[in-house]
C-alpha cells in the first residue's frame, strides 16, 4: 500500500500566502494569482474565499472544483525537477500544473500566454 503525499492533506490556505508572495516578489498581485486559480480549477471568487476560510487540503479542494479547466493540458515545462506534463497521479498533476502557473507570473509572463488564451 503506497501512502500519500503530504501535499494532498496540506492545507491550501496554508500554501495560497506563498504563492501570493512569489508573485508580489516579482512585482505581480494577489489578483493575477487568484485569476490563474479561477482559471484552473473554474471556482468563483466567493468560493475560493469560503475555500480558504474552511482550510480545505489540496486533496479536497482540486477534487471539489467545479470545472478544471481544458486548457491545462497545454501547460508544459518542469517545476521541482518534475515534467508537469508526466506526472501520472491526477491529483499531483492539478497541483504541479498550478505551481507551474504562478512561476510563469513570477517570471513576468503575460496573463495572456499563462491562461493559454
Amino acid at each position: 500500500m503506497t501512502t500519500k503525499h503530504r501535499i494532498y492533506t496540506t492545507s491550501f490556505a496554508s500554501v495560497y500566502p506563498l504563492y501570493v508572495a512569489k508573485a508580489e516578489k516579482k512585482g505581480r498581485t494577489k489578483h493575477e494569482v487568484d485569476a490563474i486559480i479561477l482559471w484552473l480549477t473554474g471556482y468563483s471568487q466567493q468560493e475560493l474565499d469560503a475555500l480558504l476560510e474552511a482550510r480545505k487540503d489540496f486533496e479536497t479542494f482540486f477534487n471539489e472544483a467545479p470545472g478544471m479547466n481544458p486548457s491545462r493540458a497545454l501547460i508544459k515545462g518542469v517545476v521541482c525537477g518534475v515534467r508537469v506534463e508526466d506526472v501520472e497521479e491526477p491529483t499531483m498533476r492539478e497541483i504541479r500544473y498550478l505551481d507551474k502557473l504562478v512561476d510563469e507570473l513570477a517570471k513576468g509572463k503575460p496573463m495572456e500566454k499563462i491562461l493559454r488564451v
